[in-house]
């Protein structure tokens, strides 16, 4: 009985070597593991430092640009303001030119008969003008130039007549 007492515990310490390695082994391969774990954890804190870097250097060119963005848009205020103003003064012309426009178009209606008078007594006076301009011409003397030949024509009274 005692070589089975020596027996189970030679076997119990075996089974407990063998425990041990095996645990060993995984405490190892374990360490392994961590240790790439803590490299990736140290890569990735670089990597977020250059980052919070970037980030802040965009965070500020980004409120600049509002800055910037602002001052314009106070600046296109400005301009709409004076493009509204000159709209309300083409407006007010155009509606100063409309008023001008009917008040002309309405004394032309109220004088549509005088005009038509007075452009019926201008054609009289200018008829009347061109008769007393032929008549003015008849009535003077033709003189011939020099150097023109002239024949008589016998069924006008021999007046002369001029060939060019």
């Amino acid at each position: 009985m005692e070589i089975i007492l020596y027996l189970s515990a030679a076997v119990a310490a075996i089974a407990f070597l063998v425990l041990v390695i095996f645990l060993s082994r995984t405490l190892k391969s374990l360490q392994v593991t961590l240790d790439s774990v803590a490299h990736t954890l140290n890569g990735l804190e670089k990597q977020m430092q250059g980052v919070t870097v970037e980030t802040a250097s965009l965070l500020h060119k980004t409120n600049v640009l509002a800055e910037d963005l602002q001052k314009k848009s106070e600046n296109l205020n400005s301009v709409v303001t004076a493009v509204k103003g000159v709209g309300s003064s083409i407006e007010s012309f155009n509606s100063s030119i409309q008023k001008v426009s009917n008040k002309v178009q309405a004394g032309i209606d109220n004088n549509q008969e005088k005009i038509s008078q007075i452009v019926q007594w201008s054609n009289v006076a200018m008829e009347i003008r061109d008769k007393w301009k032929a008549r003015k011409n008849q009535s003077l003397p033709a003189v011939q130039p020099l150097g023109v030949t002239t024949i008589e024509d016998e069924t006008t009274d021999n007046l002369p007549k001029k060939i060019f």
